[in-house]
């Protein structure tokens, strides 16, 4: 472990410079360039607003604001939007750069932060575009989105440490991927994000209590739209979680190191 984070702490000019070419690249030639990175998930909010904000705003009580269900809604797609990204890219990294692991000699895992770090940059320009528009629509911050920077910190922990452990499995069952990206289709639906958990049935509430991500986006909504603290019970298990899976993932990786080259 500590040999790990030597190497990442000897290569963070690698991993720094590394980043900021992945954001070059991922928008290159393209006339809005980073502004796709906020306009995807910002057309989701909308045509989910469209299409459900009369039905859903009466399930928000104690909000007055016309635009309650958008900011419910889009204080959701951004935890949810940096965990995917996370999750999604990491299932692929060493297959998509195993070239790059063949010729160059550098420490492995510095792929998943690379992406990771690409990620985050996304997020928090995200959040900034979303903080906007809730002044825009009325809607005041209050001292509780201090909170921000701790919540965005576990759920990226959180969102690493399960996409190295998938990505590394990935490697040797090229299966992974594929099955991962349905089962992260039915963890959206099943994370209160485009709905609120009071309209499930009490005997179903109680499954989507095993959902982390459910505690996750339930945090940022209540610090962003409620303006109040999160609920520290249910945050401290995805923090531990988030830890274990970490430690798990980079043990994990350190033995399978070795064989992942020769796979690829």
């Amino acid at each position: 472990m500590k040999d790990i984070l030597t190497a990442l702490w000897n290569y963070r000019h690698f991993i720094f410079s590394s980043i900021r070419n992945d954001l070059r690249s991922r928008f290159a030639r393209s006339r809005l360039g980073a502004l796709w990175m906020i306009l995807q998930p910002l057309a989701q909010v909308a045509i989910y607003s469209l299409v459900l904000s009369r039905i859903m705003a009466t399930k928000l009580p104690g909000i007055d604001n016309r635009y309650a269900y958008v900011i419910y809604l889009m204080a959701g797609m951004v935890a949810w939007s940096l965990f995917a990204e996370v999750v999604t890219r990491s299932l692929t990294i060493f297959v998509e750069n195993g070239n790059l692991m063949k010729k160059m000699s550098f420490p492995r895992v510095c792929l998943p932060f690379i992406i990771s770090g690409s990620a985050l940059i996304n997020n928090l320009l995200l959040l900034m575009t979303a903080m906007g528009l809730f002044v825009l629509m009325g809607h005041a911050m209050s001292l509780a989105v201090l909170w921000l920077p701790l919540l965005i910190v576990i759920n990226l922990a959180f969102s690493l440490g399960l996409g190295l452990i998938l990505g590394v499995l990935n490697v040797f069952i090229r299966d992974v991927a594929q099955v991962m990206t349905v089962v992260l289709q039915l963890l959206f639906w099943l994370t209160p994000i485009v709905y609120m958990p009071n309209i499930i049935p009490e005997r179903l509430r109680v499954v989507l209590e095993f959902n982390p991500m459910m505690h996750m986006v339930a945090a940022f909504q209540s610090v962003i739209l409620y303006g109040r603290s999160p609920d520290f019970g249910a945050l401290s298990v995805v923090a531990v979680a988030a830890v274990a899976l970490l430690l798990c993932s980079l043990v994990l990786f350190r033995r399978a190191a070795p064989e992942m080259v020769d796979v690829l």
